[in-house]
């Protein structure tokens, strides 16, 4: 089929009547698929249940230092811990603190922290008069809520196929010392795909703020959610670039076992520098006596080492590698030759990232929705839900099963072009 474009006004008349048809069909089969969110899929769930047995009743509780998991103690987590999601993150134990189940939740407490009581002594951002955010868009909507609760202005920053426009970032940070931070996830992005380039991390490292209290918040969620043993994107490991640039303490590092092991049962970790941790460590002896030790050390029986930790992923992988993979052959088929959308193929991650012509996006989810499949609303990638273009759709394959998805998918598709035929039509 040719490109919608170089149709006829009777020719894409015809094809909207037939597409019509087909979605009608699609409406009578009451559907009701959710891909909103990136959820793994029960079968991913299932790959550790192993944990379970990992901890019983009439196991040691004990650290190797002889520290009682069961009791209280140990702010910032024990050992065993530290050393494993510091293989996970490439950092030494001595720059983490292990956190609780959610990484998110991790990010909120820093973000609150500087508000309240700034950033190493720095004026708490509550008392500055217009504190503002870099957001690289499309990006991920709940590191935007974080920051618009907190009444933060947001400021989106094109992402290229290397990461965010480096440019743009280091002439902003450069010039208003009312910008306070950046979210970033440089591996296998939310929710493009893209892995940070190695001059992207430097220039990272080198930023020059207008702000003493400008941080980099490095939201490593996918750092090992490969999809392929042979094709994996691999990124500069941005605390030794940061200390290596003289810049030690510019950036926060975050990742959990959230997609891992357990989603709600997991367990969090930031690295940072040390005078970084000399100062959240202060918040956090009021805030808590210490975080879930026993979990921790279910984590570490159950994989031992990184290297249990990496097996554990490629079972992850070989689960969701078909659906992504089903995903972008059925929009190859559907849509390669139309030119009314492209869309990522990433390497990992838990997205695919996808863009119809403008002004189309909500209309697709909103099609999608009353055929009965729920999709990320669109607008949700970018500040305040404001695509200012109304193109950007997140594409979420690892929940539904093969078969739904498949279905899932091809309805998408049958929305697209039905919408994309719609718009062209009334531009004739």
């Amino acid at each position: 089929m040719k490109p919608y474009r170089e149709m006829s006004k009777e020719e894409l008349r015809s094809e909207l009547e037939e597409l019509k048809k087909s979605y009608y069909d699609y409406q009578g089969m009451e559907l009701n698929l959710n891909m909103a969110r990136g959820l793994p899929c029960r079968d991913q769930l299932d790959l550790s249940m192993g944990m379970m047995d990992a901890l019983y009743s009439g196991a040691d509780l004990s650290c190797e230092d002889g520290t009682d998991c069961r009791n209280y103690g140990v702010l910032d987590g024990i050992h065993e811990a530290k050393v494993l999601l510091g293989d996970m993150m490439e950092n030494h134990p001595d720059n983490l603190i292990i956190y609780g189940n959610s990484s998110l939740n991790v990010m909120y407490d820093t973000v609150a922290r500087a508000m309240t009581h700034g950033v190493m002594g720095s004026t708490p951002w509550c008392r500055l008069e217009h504190p503002k955010f870099l957001c690289p868009s499309p990006g991920y909507d709940r590191h935007f809520t974080i920051t618009e609760y907190f009444g933060i202005e947001m400021i989106p920053v094109a992402m290229t196929p290397t990461g965010p426009d480096m440019d743009e970032v280091e002439r902003l940070v450069a010039s208003d010392d009312m910008i306070k931070g950046i979210w970033c996830v440089p591996k296998y992005s939310n929710p493009q795909g893209i892995s940070y380039s190695d001059d992207t991390v430097r220039r990272f490292a080198r930023l020059k703020p207008a702000a003493r209290d400008f941080r980099i918040f490095w939201d490593n969620a996918y750092g090992i959610h490969h999809l392929y043993d042979d094709h994996q994107d691999h990124i500069i490991e941005i605390l030794a670039e940061c200390k290596h640039a003289g810049n030690p303490d510019l950036v926060y590092k975050f990742a959990s076992t959230s997609k891992i092991t357990f989603p709600g049962s997991g367990i969090a970790a930031l690295a940072t520098s040390e005078n970084n941790l000399v100062d959240i460590k202060k918040q956090l002896r009021c805030q808590t006596i210490g975080h879930d030790k026993v979990n921790q050390l279910r984590h570490v029986r159950f994989f031992k080492n990184i290297n249990g930790m990496h097996e554990h992923m490629r079972k992850h992988a070989a689960i969701l590698r078909p659906k992504f993979e089903t995903v972008e052959e059925i929009l190859q088929n559907d849509l390669g030759e139309l030119e009314i959308g492209s869309w990522t193929k990433p390497r990992g991650g838990y997205f695919i990232s996808f863009d119809s012509l403008p002004g189309c996006a909500k209309s697709i989810v909103d099609h999608a929705k009353k055929a009965g499949v729920t999709m990320t609303g669109a607008g949700a990638t970018w500040p305040y839900g404001k695509d200012p273009e109304d193109k950007n759709i997140r594409i979420a394959p690892t929940y539904p099963p093969l078969a739904d998805l498949t279905t899932a998918a091809k309805l998408f598709t049958v929305c697209v072009r039905l919408v994309s035929a719609e718009k062209l039509l009334g531009e004739m």
